[in-house]
């Protein structure tokens, strides 16, 4: 059994040498970039312009599509209700979605130069632990891959590790986890927060109405390596791992504090307050420090986190920066998109579809422009690739603009159906996941 699994991993090294990975939400580390070949500018999915391949996914999910070698991994769930959906739009109902029928949660691994579904795992069936926002799903985080392993998190349904022939090695059970509006339990979302994968370890961040929680698994055994306590109430942030100076820090945000620990042992490092009430977007890394943003009801820091830091390194009245903050500002933050860093420049998209430059080392806005004029709804992150920006709709319109200090678009190309996951890229391919498809989108027809 170990002489096969060594031979696993080393068949998924000689694979990473030849095709560029997308492992986790956002790629590598959350960074949500893939330079090095060339990606279309134009497209129209609803005709079959530069579409690769289109694969129908059954369920509702708003998870990521990974991808690793010549496989992408995508996770559903699909209910027993069948008009189950997503409602988009720009609102802030906080009534959530009561399907209560039954539901079962999958892993699926689709070939990607065709889209052929290689296998279709079923996690678990039942009727879900939790309500979900209508924006949300029962398969909201995004699967993470080290090459020979797949681990996804059904939240309240589990956790669960799979190789890459679709056999379960292990489970673990994360407890109810009843993420939704802080001022009434009843009023529950579902959670976002994907797991990352750092050395040997699965990490999860669980806020949630109590006993929040951070925790670390063998990413082999599923046996927990350390859990930690949080005083927070529910997010929706996924962690990151900022490596600098011989020294590794999980940076973890939520409404109480923005937090750093010891990702080998889940010891708490410093921790940094002023953060909104509902917290999503996943911290990214900038040129020597971490970048946290959020944007929920007229709050909306940005902090650029330098590494290093202990204790409490919050913000006096007044101040910008101290020893740990490079540069901070009061507004601007996003509500729901992750910001991307690429070629010197931060770049933010508001939920509205306002998108924003700033110079990534002195947080100095370079401009502010509405996506085609228009805007519109966007909870997909935005990615960049070949010099280019990817910015997806709620209705499934792909904003390309170019890269650089001065805003300019070059396509608006239609999905042709509801996109929540934030696009993946790989060799050159935008892999797509909307509602009831994957899309590989590529320069077919250069």
């Amino acid at each position: 059994m170990q002489r096969l699994f060594c031979a696993a991993l080393c068949a998924a090294a000689t694979v990473s040498l030849s095709a560029q990975q997308w492992p986790a939400f956002r790629g590598a580390n959350a960074a949500g970039v893939a330079d090095g070949n060339p990606t279309a500018v134009t497209w129209n999915a609803p005709t079959g312009e530069n579409v690769v391949w289109k694969t129908p996914v059954p369920g509702v999910a708003v998870s990521s599509p990974i991808v690793w070698g010549n496989r992408v991994f995508v996770s559903t769930a699909i209910s027993g209700d069948p008009k189950a959906g997503i409602r988009t739009g720009l609102y802030g109902d906080v009534e959530p979605v009561a399907d209560t029928s039954p539901h079962s949660w999958h892993l699926l691994a689709l070939d990607k130069q065709t889209g052929k579904v290689l296998w279709d795992r079923v996690a678990h069936e039942g009727v879900p632990r939790t309500k979900r926002h209508p924006k949300s799903s029962q398969a909201s985080p995004t699967p993470v891959t080290d090459g020979a392993r797949v681990v996804v998190s059904f939240g309240s349904e589990g956790l669960f590790a799979y190789d890459f022939d679709g056999k379960q090695l292990w489970r673990q059970d994360l407890g109810v986890l009843n993420a939704g509006w802080f001022f009434d339990p009843d009023y529950e979302w579902g959670i976002g927060s994907s797991p990352i994968i750092w050395k040997n370890l699965v990490i999860v961040q669980c806020d949630i109405q109590k006993n929040s929680y951070v925790a670390a698994f063998d990413l082999a055994t599923g046996k927990q390596a350390w859990r930690t306590a949080r005083e927070e109430i529910p997010s929706w942030a996924t962690p990151t791992i900022l490596e600098a100076n011989g020294r590794a820090e999980l940076i973890t945000q939520a409404t109480t504090f923005i937090r750093g620990y010891d990702p080998e042992t889940g010891k708490e490092l410093w921790r940094l307050a002023g953060n909104s009430e509902v917290t999503i977007p996943t911290p990214v890394i900038g040129p020597g420090f971490a970048i946290v943003t959020n944007g929920y009801r007229g709050v909306q820091p940005i902090f650029a986190i330098k590494p290093g830091a202990s204790g409490d390194i919050t913000l006096k009245k007044d101040e910008t920066t101290n020893q740990y903050i490079a540069w901070s500002a009061t507004r601007g933050g996003p509500y729901i998109p992750t910001p991307v860093v690429y070629r010197d420049q931060l770049y933010v998209l508001l939920n509205n579809g306002a998108l924003a430059a700033y110079d990534v080392t002195t947080g100095k806005r370079i401009y502010q422009e509405r996506l085609g004029g228009t805007g519109g709804s966007f909870s997909a992150s935005p990615v960049a690739g070949d010099g280019k920006l990817y910015l997806t709709s709620e209705d499934g319109d792909v904003f390309v603009v170019k890269a650089g200090p001065t805003y300019e678009l070059l396509a608006k190309n239609p999905i042709g159906e509801v996109v929540m996951a934030t696009p993946a890229i790989s060799d050159g391919l935008i892999i797509v996941r909307g509602l009831k498809n994957v899309y590989a989108i590529g320069r077919k027809n250069p």
